[in-house]
């Protein structure tokens, strides 16, 4: 059975000689493993096509285990957007391993997380926005797709309007008065607006935010995801925070 479907390659890893397994976020499919053969032969015709980053149009035979890559065409290379900065590089690759993180099941459509991975890495080359910033809006945005939504404004124990001073990601976000857990963070209030800015998408407010703001919203994001993803991000090491 052959079918076809568009995709995002999030990783690669050798098999045998001269074959790869590639792992891929597609859009109908969700999240698949192909083998792609002779890969790494330098006469191989899919060699540039198959690598991380690249959004590329397939065509694939269903196997038992893993499925064979048969056709391959290149729609986006962002690999030669973001090879070119370091930070935009390493971001874009805690946005692959963050998908491949997500995304668990196999086989299992996830149309809206194929269009998030997409868009973020659209954005990530455009560079109209800083890389953490466009990371920091991917992270929060897939998360509630993935049903870990958090709350910036009502307590997310008790659903009380805020403002709020208090956030645990264990608890899903900001807390009042009443529900705060020890060890919860006291984030500035300017902290507060600007996660809400960036899940809802709101670069005005975004690109306006001060440095000590930016910085301190990053680590919210990142403790948030982390506990979530029961496990920090390997690639999450890399970028300047």
């Amino acid at each position: 059975m052959l079918y076809r479907d568009e995709a995002i390659v999030l990783r690669t890893h050798k098999l045998g000689e001269a074959d790869r397994i590639i792992t891929l976020l597609t859009r109908n499919h969700g999240r698949v493993r192909a083998v792609a053969k002779g890969v790494r032969r330098t006469t191989s015709r899919f060699g540039s096509r198959l690598e991380p980053f690249t959004h590329v149009d397939l065509q694939l035979a269903e196997g038992r285990n893993l499925d064979t890559v048969t056709q391959a065409e290149t729609l986006t290379p962002y690999s030669k957007g973001l090879g070119l900065d370091y930070d935009r590089y390493t971001a874009g690759t805690v946005m692959l391993e963050t998908a491949d993180r997500l995304v668990a099941e196999e086989r299992q459509p996830s149309v809206q997380q194929f269009l998030l991975l997409v868009g973020g890495l659209r954005a990530m080359v455009a560079g109209e926005h800083g890389s953490g910033q466009v990371l920091d809006s991917y992270l929060l945005r897939s998360l509630s797709v993935a049903g870990y939504a958090p709350s910036f404004d009502g307590c997310s124990r008790c659903g009380t309007v805020g403002p709020h001073r208090w956030f645990n990601p264990s608890m899903g976000g900001v807390l009042c008065a009443t529900c705060r857990v020890p060890g919860s963070a006291s984030p500035a209030a300017e902290t507060l607006t600007l996660l809400g800015a960036l899940l809802a998408g709101d670069w005005a407010v975004v690109d306006a935010a001060e440095p000590r703001h930016l910085r301190e919203a990053s680590t919210l994001v990142a403790a948030y995801l982390a506990w979530h993803l029961e496990r920090g991000l390997k690639s999450l090491e890399y970028v300047e925070r």
